[in-house]
């Protein structure tokens, strides 16, 4: 066994705002393809499309609620 401690990184939140947009995009991207795959899905795959489609708006909301949360810390320069 080793007995070199490790330094954990330091918290950059820098950038959590912009990649919180990029992540809601990217989900907002999905959403549509997946509704333009229904056309030529079985009812079955529909059903799990239209579930996938309710928690990614759900994961939309709270990466939503996160911004909010991060632009607060920006403000407050992260020292809460």
């Amino acid at each position: 066994m080793n007995n070199e401690s490790y330094q954990s990184n330091p918290d950059d939140r820098s950038d959590n705002v912009e990649k919180l947009q990029d992540m809601i995009e990217n989900t907002l991207d999905n959403i549509d393809e997946s509704e333009a795959a229904m056309a030529l899905s079985t009812e079955a795959e529909k059903q799990m499309i239209k579930q996938k489609n309710e928690n990614r708006k759900m994961s939309i909301d709270a990466m939503r609620s996160e911004i909010k949360d991060e632009e607060a810390a920006r403000k407050n320069s992260y020292t809460e």
